[in-house]
């Protein structure tokens, strides 16, 4: 069972053992998760870095300057950047209006999502050290956004989802199985680019063998289909990360509503001891 503590400003930490989930405070922070992403990314995936992240060995990018970066701290690494064993990217609206856009709008016409009346978060470069890809440190995680999204008053969770590969003929199985089981209706579907658009429904929904397609879905494709995820209209390969890319969202409203009813109890309960980081 994690631990909550308050923690002044900051919001929220949850602990589990030698593991904390929270919000990064200080630009070494966000520059470990930077070198986590780079790892798993440019390291484990082969993705295609710029000379400058290959001479800085972290995955950086405009967006970073206006996110907010949800960790995973291993405190028998360290308490700060030396023990960051897992990352989140978070962006708010406001966030994304700083410089114009959310990352999604470089791979899909999100129109829809922008006209969405509440508060919407983008969600994107997840990753765990490989040490520390366990049940809960995606608990943890997980945790961490219902945090945030209670804190702020998230309605709308989106972003893209990457699944190994680009081709999409060898991915036809899972595409098809999201395009024709979990398609988003049409006042909350993103649409990929005209230009990089691939077609999802590759296979008759009769010809799909479900079990065999939720089995060749990423872990973090099929934990957003949990929490009732739904998906847009088109695929986008991308080479720079060699993957194949959905975008999938999440109303907050069918998150786990249990998340909900932790805070609210604990905002009504004394609280004995606060920590502020």
């Amino acid at each position: 069972m994690a631990e909550t503590t308050p923690v002044g400003d900051y919001g929220w930490s949850f602990r589990a053992g030698s593991l904390e989930v929270r919000l990064a405070r200080t630009a070494p922070e966000v520059e470990a998760a930077q070198s986590l992403r780079y790892d798993i990314f440019y390291g484990e995936m082969s993705a295609k870095p710029s000379f400058e992240m290959a001479a800085r060995k972290r995955d950086f990018d405009v967006y970073d300057a206006v996110a907010d970066h949800l960790l995973v701290i291993d405190h028998e690494r360290g308490p700060g950047a030396d023990g960051v064993v897992g990352t989140y990217r978070l962006i708010r609206r406001e966030a994304a209006g700083r410089i114009g856009s959310f990352y999604s709008a470089g791979e899909y016409d999100i129109a829809t999502l922008l006209r969405y009346p509440g508060e919407i978060l983008e969600l994107g470069r997840s990753c765990v050290h490989a040490d520390f890809r366990t049940g809960q440190t995606m608990q943890l995680l997980w945790r961490g956004i219902a945090a945030y999204v209670f804190q702020y008053d998230i309605e709308l969770m989106f972003g893209c989802a990457s699944i190994p590969g680009v081709t999409p003929e060898a991915v036809s199985l899972p595409l098809s199985y999201l395009y024709h089981y979990h398609l988003a209706p049409p006042a909350l579907r993103p649409k990929a680019l005209i230009e990089r658009y691939v077609p999802m429904n590759r296979l008759r929904v009769d010809d799909i063998d479900r079990r065999a397609a939720l089995a060749a879905l990423p872990p973090l494709i099929k934990g957003y289909l949990r929490l009732g995820g739904l998906v847009g209209d088109g695929a986008v390969v991308d080479h720079q990360f060699n993957t194949t890319d959905v975008c999938v969202v999440v109303k907050t409203d069918l998150v786990t509503e249990k998340y909900y009813r932790h805070y609210e109890k604990r905002e009504r309960r004394p609280v004995l001891a606060y920590q502020r980081l």
